[in-house]
């Protein structure tokens, strides 16, 4: 279970530690944060648009964020530019994830050429092979594998069941969730005169950048040569696949059942949505968007929105979907057209 912080804030403390200014009686306390539906007394909720002000009304919270230029009246309120980040925020205040205390369990395998830094955990049935490092306030959590000189930077998180294979480079301030894999070989054959697939040897790495977060049951292959790269701040959702010689761009946004095959490069700031398939050696440029099921098979310039497949301009795209569906209709009139020219030549010859 998380542990959740039961410090009470007074709304005012808030509001300072936010930035922001308040209305209200900025004496009331504020013990946790809650949706609008199922706040009780002492909670802090959230609004984000006028739209949900009946909810607002009604709801038995003590405080409320909301956009700066709304006014709240019964309760007392946060008044932000960004209501929904200063919240996010505010939340952190009032709960931290479950993190275990320092050490080495006594069922836990390390190796003793491992090198591990101040305050690290090491859960049970975990194993840290030779030569691994492993940054100060790491958590290992149960039944992780670390492969032979990988190396993992501080303060950095690695749930249950995530393996992470040899010479792999993890950054500061990364979190893996359950069952991810790093660093499993690329899917790379060669087709043999009799039909037979012939392995190509993987022998490069993944190297995971700081502050990447990367989801449950995700597969980052490594390289064939050289590396597979995720750059800073990406996030990766859950059952993304990234084959080998990849190269993901800073701050980007990979949902969920993406699929990258190799030597791609995406951008920075790209956001591909759920289930983008992306072809190998594609080049999609920074501040791109794929919207949900694209196929991308040609490159994507900086900035574009496409969606489809094969992967159009979104615009495009939006008006052949409008028009498919009566694509019957039109093809009758057309018909029905052309019997009248038919008609009509007939008449005039």
């Amino acid at each position: 279970m998380p542990d959740e912080k039961t410090a009470a804030w007074k709304l005012k403390d808030i509001a300072l530690h936010l930035g922001c200014p308040y209305e209200g009686d900025g004496e009331v306390e504020i013990t946790g944060v809650a949706s609008l539906e199922n706040a009780r007394r002492g909670d802090l909720v959230f609004v984000g648009q006028e739209k949900f002000r009946k909810q607002l009304e009604e709801t038995r919270a003590s405080a409320a964020v909301i956009p700066a230029d709304m006014t709240c009246g019964r309760l007392p309120a946060i008044k932000s530019p960004q209501p929904q980040m200063s919240f996010i925020k505010a939340v952190g205040l009032f709960f931290s994830s479950y993190r275990p205390m320092p050490g080495i369990h006594p069922l836990a395998s390390v190796s003793p050429s491992a090198r591990l830094g101040k305050d690290v955990s090491v859960g049970a049935l975990s194993h840290i092979g030779d030569d691994v490092e492993i940054g100060d306030e790491t958590v290992i959590f149960p039944l992780v594998s670390i492969y032979p000189r990988a190396r993992v930077g501080k303060e950095s998180r690695l749930h249950s069941h995530v393996s992470v294979r040899e010479d792999s480079i993890i950054g500061d301030r990364v979190i893996i969730h359950n069952g991810a894999v790093i660093g499993a070989d690329g899917f790379g054959y060669l087709r043999a005169e009799d039909g037979s697939s012939i392995k190509i040897p993987q022998k490069g790495r993944v190297v995971i950048e700081d502050d990447v977060e990367i989801g449950a049951n995700t597969t980052i292959d490594r390289a064939a040569l050289d590396e597979t790269v995720v750059r800073r701040g990406t996030k990766i959702d859950n059952l993304v696949m990234v084959a080998h010689n990849v190269d993901v761009g800073s701050n980007s946004i990979l949902v969920a059942q993406v699929g990258i095959a190799g030597s791609s490069k995406v951008g920075k700031n790209v956001i591909l949505s759920g289930q983008v398939g992306v072809s190998d050696h594609i080049t999609i440029g920074d501040a791109a968007v794929a919207a949900a099921k694209s196929g991308i098979t040609k490159n994507v310039p900086d900035g574009a929105v496409v969606a489809g497949f094969p992967n159009i301009d979104i615009r495009e795209w939006r008006k052949m979907w409008v028009l498919l569906p009566r694509i019957h209709d039109y093809v009758k009139e057309i018909k029905a057209l052309r019997a009248k020219v038919e008609e009509l030549e007939k008449k005039v010859k």
